[in-house]
């Protein structure tokens, strides 16, 4: 655990694309973070691979080997359609597209369950063209609703992250999202620092008090305003004291993950950077708050 807060710092293997999952897990292991988020994608633990459960055991045993902590992550750019980015999404306009994404979450859920996660990440995806934004929620109403029951009777949290430029964009729609659901039980929140930054009207430490209700996962990377680029620390805008600091009053106990998934070829450097930054930037025990 970092030190002087509660916090688990992890890093995300979307990140790590040009190593070996194995590799992966022994430098996080080595760099002193608690856990991993482990996106599911053909490079690492392929969803749609043969003996997808004997495969997820030996993952689950290195992990235990190496005391990780682990979250499932779902937003592997290709790994249902070779030509589309993140496609197909929620919010197809083709059923047979939808349910192949509802297919994939719920398959993560199992995959989770497995290896002990404390949540399985996703998002809406991008409105399609041509279609209306009450159509966009119906479909993500219905589509997501067989990844909650998955989600629930496995005891997994379902953490839905806003992404800029999705339906799901921002803190209120994901409010909407539980208005329109009734509030399910399983249903949490993906908290993307740089997100918040780039996005949401409120400062970052500011949207971590008002998301810790509903916090099941977090993502951690450098951001400027209004620009939605992923950045190894430093290079972007955000005051990480006050954040980190916000995140320990909360009681969070998931994974706090960086997430730099167009830095793989910089991989290991930034792995090591990341945690130094942090562990930098975390506020000691009986600090004043600012």
């Amino acid at each position: 655990m970092s030190p002087a807060t509660n916090l688990r710092l992890g890093y995300g293997t979307n990140g790590l694309t040009d190593l070996r999952l194995d590799d992966a897990l022994a430098l996080l292991a080595d760099l002193g973070y608690d856990g991993v988020g482990l996106t599911l994608d053909h490079m690492h633990l392929d969803p749609l691979g043969p003996e997808l459960a004997a495969r997820t055991r030996q993952v689950g045993k290195k992990l235990s080997e190496l005391g990780l902590g682990v979250t499932i992550e779902t937003g592997a750019r290709y790994v249902l359609d070779p030509r589309r980015k993140h496609g197909p999404s929620l919010l197809d306009a083709d059923p047979d597209g939808r349910a192949a994404r509802t297919d994939l979450l719920t398959t993560a859920v199992r995959v989770a369950a497995d290896l002990g996660a404390h949540a399985v990440h996703c998002f809406s995806g991008i409105t399609p063209a041509d279609t209306s934004t009450d159509t966009a929620w119906e479909r993500f109403e219905e589509a997501l609703t067989p990844v909650l029951d998955a989600a629930r009777n496995a005891a997994i949290p379902l953490a839905i992250e806003p992404e800029p430029g999705h339906l799901l964009a921002t803190l209120d729609d994901f409010h909407h999202l539980r208005r329109l659901l009734g509030d399910p039980e399983p249903l949490g929140l993906t908290l993307d620092i740089g997100h918040c930054q780039c996005l949401e009207a409120a400062p970052p430490a500011d949207c971590v008090r008002d998301a810790a209700p509903w916090l099941r996962h977090v993502q951690i990377e450098d951001m400027r305003r209004g620009v939605h680029e992923h950045l190894p620390f430093g290079d972007g805008e955000i005051d990480f004291p006050p954040v980190l600091e916000a995140l320990a009053a909360t009681g969070y106990q998931g994974l706090t993950v960086v997430e730099l998934p167009r830095h793989s070829h910089a991989g290991p450097e930034l792995a090591r950077a990341s945690i130094e930054f942090l562990r930098s930037q975390v506020p000691s025990k009986g600090a004043p708050s600012c």
